[in-house]
């Protein structure tokens, strides 16, 4: 289903998820075509970007290690974590004829405890190949006790004992024996990891790097012969690892990438939690991942049926990083295989991987005569009788990324200037790195302009960026050709229907096509009635997703969509603030409106989708902002955005240039910019908290 429509699945999404019993599924929705264009054109431009600078070996060698860089930071593990004392443990032992369990933690970080198994053949005489499992999403619970993912893929780790390897196979951070989280974005609405530079999958990559280093402090391995490899979750962990750290001599990913033409087209992310993917601040297609494990040797696994890595997919990865193995010369040190199947732990794709460590690793390629097989129960595999009291697993994703601190109020306005630029060139790198370029055609057009009961009522259609057609409203005294000032208000949903009821008794005629609420009188005469007493032009935007451009009201429909955006090196909150920068581009360029003082206006997230544009469009004289987050760990979620500052700061930051008026339930939280305020001696005007009601007032 995911994968034989490509492109499709988006837009039928909504008919999969509420299809009527009887007759055609219903048409989607105009937000769900245009949204299924954009991420189709966005996804095509990072695919044909991907590694397309790249034509001499050269040319690699000189990227390598700064995209190696770059994919550290992506999984919050740059600057590199200290590597602290594992503190390693060993709580029991199992024996078979064959092989030694031994059952053991460490922790690599503190308090971060990572559970195994480590299988020790039998009759060892010297230090041998070892081979680090990281399991994939299968666990095995019993009245509510947790034997973690090592007990599910026990038979990897017994079947490479079997064969000569010593094994640790570890658990994952959400089905160890301490259940972590992997869902934060996918199901327990957390979008505040974004903003955190947070994700799961950075969790296993350091995790596999300390079992590296665990592995090379055991004298029964040898240091120099370490393999990795793990099947879904844990064949996403093996690529991480082995492209961060060469101490891994070979690699076999199994169902563990795939290109993100399936991911974000076809909407295979659907069937992923956020620990198979980096937080994509550069922009990168996951070939770019593979590319890093060049040239050593590397063994792409897959199925041809499997839904969530469709075969598709994974060729055309294949295929990119096959062209820099040949430039190095080593095309006979990649390999792909694939047998018959749907996404499944199979024989006949274990196999092929024993032969590729046994060429690369042992020096050797006999036949494999055995096969991989449970051998022991849950039970005996369980590393803890108690949970440790000091655990930071559950609750890791509070403090594996460092966010930043707000700095001391400046010395001087110099050092303020200093500070502003570097937020400012800090935040459109690592959060706003999704926007197009400047400049780009508008391409404006008006759609409607009618006068009814003293009003002018206009409509003009803009281009945010290819496939995001907006459209901005602007109303006015009318007969009037230039207000003394403009207000641009982003809409979310909320303020959208209060504009639309509001607009709609004399102009319901304009306004034909949208889902209209009922008409609110009183808010069309309290409109008119300002426009008498004031010459302002008040005009209005509903961002991406929101109104005409919204998409499925499903809940689950509207976390993968903002997921896609993720994928693509942006968030939603995001783009939405270039949204409202066009919006701003666009009412200035319409008659009499260019030299206008212009203010921004936004309520709850849109409050603060309405400051960070203000930090990138010049002229804005005013911000009025209602109920504006405290942190971004309340929102809006932009990328990376806490690495930077938080909202308090940005609310200083905008306040050097805009009058910033924030309408609160308290005074709580904006000590900061009242104290850099203060200390530079600003106008004490340029920043007015107003304590109101929890609700804008009628």
């Amino acid at each position: 289903m995911l994968s034989i429509y490509p492109g499709l699945l988006f837009i039928v999404l909504l008919a999969v998820t509420v299809a009527a019993v009887e007759g055609a599924p219903p048409e989607p929705r105009r937000g769900d075509r245009l949204a299924a264009e954009y991420f189709r054109a966005q996804t095509a431009a990072l695919a044909e970007r991907s590694l397309a600078d790249v034509k001499t070996l050269e040319d690699w060698t000189g990227r390598r290690e700064e995209y190696r860089r770059q994919l550290a930071e992506m999984l919050g593990l740059w600057p590199m974590p200290e590597r602290t004392d594992l503190k390693a443990q060993v709580t029991g032992r199992v024996e078979t004829a064959e092989f030694t369990v031994e059952k053991l933690h460490f922790q690599s970080r503190p308090s971060l405890y990572v559970t195994g198994s480590l299988y020790l053949p039998k009759g060892l005489q010297k230090p041998a190949p070892a081979i680090l499992y990281v399991c994939g999403h299968g666990n095995v619970k019993k009245d509510g006790v947790s034997y973690g993912a090592k007990a599910h893929y026990q038979h990897h780790g017994a079947w490479f004992a079997r064969n000569g390897y010593v094994c640790l196979v570890i658990d994952t951070l959400e089905l160890g024996e301490i259940e972590g989280n992997h869902h934060g974005t996918y199901r327990d609405g957390m979008w505040w990891w974004n903003a955190r530079g947070y994700t799961p999958a950075g969790v296993e990559a350091w995790n596999g790097i300390r079992a590296l280093d665990y592995l090379q402090s055991r004298s029964e391995v040898d240091p120099q012969r370490l393999g990795i490899t793990g099947r879904s979750g844990g064949g996403a962990y093996s690529w991480w690892v082995a492209a961060l750290d060469e101490r891994v001599r070979a690699a076999v990913p199994v169902a563990g990438i795939t290109d993100l033409e399936n991911h974000v087209v076809d909407g295979v992310v659907q069937g992923h939690c956020d620990c198979m993917y980096p937080v994509n601040t550069y922009r990168w297609d996951f070939d770019q991942v593979a590319a890093l494990v060049a040239p050593r040797p590397l063994l792409i696994g897959n199925t041809d049926k499997d839904p969530i890595f469709p075969l598709e997919g994974v060729v055309r990865l294949h295929a990119k990083v096959r062209r820099l193995y040949q430039l190095y010369g080593a095309g006979d040190k990649l390999g792909l295989t694939l047998t018959e199947g749907p996404h499944k732990d199979t024989q006949e794709i274990q196999v092929p991987a024993m032969h590729w460590f046994n060429r690369y690793l042992k020096g050797e390629d006999p036949q494999v005569e055995n096969i991989a097989v449970p051998m022991l129960q849950p039970e005996q595999l369980r590393v803890f009788s108690a949970l440790p009291q000091d655990q930071r697993n559950t609750r890791i994703h509070e403090s594996f990324v460092p966010r930043a601190e707000a700095p001391a109020p400046p010395a001087s306005q110099a050092e303020w200037a200093r500070q502003g630029a570097a937020w400012r060139a800090a935040l459109r790198k690592e959060s706003f790195g999704g926007w197009p370029e400047e400049g780009a055609p508008l391409d404006i057009r008006e759609v409607f302009s009618a006068e009814r009961q003293g009003v002018r009522f206009s409509a003009y259609d803009f281009t945010s960026q290819q496939h995001v057609p907006l459209r901005l409203y602007v109303a006015r005294r009318a007969g009037k050709s230039r207000p003394e000032l403009v207000v641009l208000n982003a809409l979310d949903e909320a303020g959208w229907t209060e504009f639309l009821a509001g607009m709609r008794p004399p102009f319901e005629a304009e306004l034909r096509g949208e889902d209209l609420p009922p008409a609110d009188d009183q808010a069309f005469m309290d409109t008119a009635r300002m426009f008498r007493a004031n010459d302002w032009a008040m005009a209005y935007v509903a961002p991406r997703g929101v109104g005409p451009t919204a998409w499925s009201a499903d809940k689950k429909h509207q976390t993968h969509v903002r997921r896609r955006f993720m994928l693509l090196g942006q968030t939603l909150d995001g783009m939405r603030v270039w949204d409202l920068r066009r919006a701003a581009q666009a009412l200035r360029s319409l008659p009499g409106m260019k030299d206008v003082p212009l203010w921004l206006q936004g309520e709850r997230q849109m409050a603060g989708i309405a400051l960070y544009a203000s930090l990138f469009e010049p002229g804005v004289a005013r911000l009025d902002l209602w109920n504006l987050p405290r942190t971004h760990a309340d929102g809006p979620d932009f990328l990376n955005v806490l690495k930077v500052l938080d909202v308090p700061q940005a609310v200083a930051l905008a306040a050097e240039r805009s009058r910033v008026r924030l309408y609160q339930g308290d005074r709580d939280g904006w000590q900061y910019p009242q104290d850099v305020a203060a200390k530079l001696a600003w106008d004490p005007k340029q920043i007015d908290i107003r304590v109101i009601p929890s609700k804008k007032p009628e």
